[in-house]
């Protein structure tokens, strides 16, 4: 698979809360001060970066493969072991944030990331290779739910929030869709600039982030759930693992069920622990929030339809149709201009009309873009057959700053982080097992027939599954709305009644 996707154990300690008082927050969206633009684009960089790093590096798969002689499931762990350390963490890093500070945390991460990918340039073995991927992950796990967090902590909740998530999202989602350009200018240069490219960046990124990232303001008396810190990250560690592996293994292999048993079991023991540290990494009331649950949702639907999505037309564009990675690139940029050209009215409409009636519009066009897709045939016109298609399911991707806004909307300051931490995680593992799937689909649809037409009709599947999940996405934005309605017409009634009376 490729992505081109306890009391007893309580250490009671001094933690920096990263809140800054309320008077102290940015409620104007119009007017900022200069450092404060300074700030959030600096977040915004580090959250490019981490979009960057994991479309650049499946364009160089092949090129990596070549020189380092590397197999394909070898090759497969350099985009896997990125997730493995992305999806694994991101909740502890959400949560360490929340705990330890954000700013001393956001700072240690990006300065790992940088060695972590200074150090990807430099090494020619296969595993060392994969370990820099996986630290990678690790340091990103850490620095999207701090950076997030950082944002929401400091700009109030209505339009300036809106506002500068907006413009935080967009650089998420357009790193991606841009590491496939820089991606295939990188390789023709040579694959090991795809490491060294991020080198830099991250540390202009890490140098304005002293300067600019406030200080945590003042401190509380907090704790640290260490048993459930190693419960939930052995948990997540293996479930990702599991997703990843199991269309090699066979989803229906002794390995990979007993897996999937021992995730459940340290699931439950987590929960367990939970329900009993008076200090939890994770206070379980946070999922009765129906907002951060209708987001997680609405994200998985999102990034799992697109990532399925975008690895079944490179496989097809690009392996079985001969296109360069540089023509696959160009071809779905439209995505990534809409990507960009939504950071300037996406928090307009989040202001007008709320996040669920974004979210659900943004979806349902991006499964309609996916129907269209099924049109595909052996010679696709570009412009008749593949465009119209990209466009609507690039509009799919101005939802998702409604998404973060919508997940963040309403949970307490000492939270925001945790919030952050399980929206991404939600994106990350939702992801991979979406494109597990969609994986495990393919491969049982390929047989002796290897022509352009027997392909397509292997693919064909998975790319019905990719637009299952969006339409399913945008059923259950859609179905949210309906309560909504509801209070609406039943608070217009009592107002005429109101007046009658």
């Amino acid at each position: 698979m490729q992505l081109h996707l306890m009391p007893a154990h309580v250490i009671v300690i001094r933690m920096t809360s990263p809140a800054p008082s309320t008077a102290t927050r940015i409620t104007d969206s119009t007017r900022w001060p200069i450092r404060l633009w300074g700030m959030l684009i600096t977040l915004c960089v580090v959250l490019f970066l981490d979009g960057l790093d994991v479309s650049m590096i499946g364009v160089a798969l092949p090129s990596i493969g070549a020189e380092l002689d590397l197999s394909t499931s070898t090759l497969q762990w350099l985009v896997s072991g990125y997730v493995l350390g992305y999806g694994g963490l991101l909740l502890l890093g959400g949560r360490t944030a929340d705990l330890l500070g954000r700013r001393k945390v956001f700072l240690i991460a990006l300065a790992v990331f940088a060695l972590a990918s200074l150090a990807g340039a430099m090494v020619s073995s296969g595993p060392l290779l994969i370990l820099t991927r996986f630290l990678k992950g690790v340091a990103a796990a850490f620095t999207a739910p701090t950076g997030l967090s950082i944002i929401t902590t400091n700009f109030a909740e209505g339009p300036a929030r809106n506002k500068a998530l907006s413009i935080y999202v967009v650089f998420g989602a357009g790193g991606y869709s841009s590491g496939l350009l820089f991606g295939g200018l990188m390789t023709s240069i040579g694959w090991r600039w795809t490491f060294l490219l991020p080198v830099p960046i991250a540390l202009a990124a890490l140098a304005a982030a002293i300067v600019l990232v406030p200080r945590d303001e003042h401190t509380e008396e907090g704790g640290h759930d260490l048993l459930g810190a190693v419960l939930s990250t052995a948990a997540m560690l293996l479930l990702v693992y599991t997703v990843v592996a199991a269309p090699d293994e066979g989803w229906a292999s002794v390995r990979t069920i007993g897996s999937f048993l021992a995730v459940t079991v340290l699931f439950g023991a987590f929960v367990a622990v939970q329900q009993r540290t008076p200090f939890p990494l994770v206070r379980l009331s946070i999922l009765r929030k129906s907002s951060l649950v209708r987001a997680c949702l609405a994200i998985v639907a999102l990034a799992g339809s697109y990532f399925s999505w975008q690895f079944v037309v490179t496989l097809y564009l690009q392996d079985t149709l001969g296109w360069s990675p540089l023509k696959l690139a160009l071809a779905l940029l439209p995505v990534g201009l809409l990507v960009v050209l939504s950071a300037f009215f996406s928090d307009r409409l989040v202001d007008r009309f709320g996040t669920g009636p974004v979210i659900a519009t943004t979806l349902t066009t991006m499964g309609v873009g996916y129907l269209l897709f099924l049109r595909l045939d052996t010679s696709p016109s570009y412009l008749t057959m593949l465009l119209p298609a990209v466009l609507l399911i690039g509009v799919g991707w101005v939802g998702f700053g409604a998404i973060n806004i919508q997940a963040t909307s309403g949970i307490d300051d000492d939270e925001q982080g945790l919030a952050a931490g399980v929206l991404q995680t939600a994106t990350q593992v939702g992801a991979a097992i979406v494109l597990a799937v969609t994986t495990a689909i393919i491969s049982s649809g390929i047989h002796d027939d290897t022509s352009a037409g027997g392909m397509l009709d292997a693919y064909r599947p998975g790319l019905r599954f990719a637009a299952g999940v969006a339409i399913v996405g945008a059923l259950v934005a859609l179905l949210a709305l309906l309560p909504r309605r509801r209070n609406e017409e039943r608070r217009s009634v009592e107002k005429d009644l109101e007046l009658v009376s």
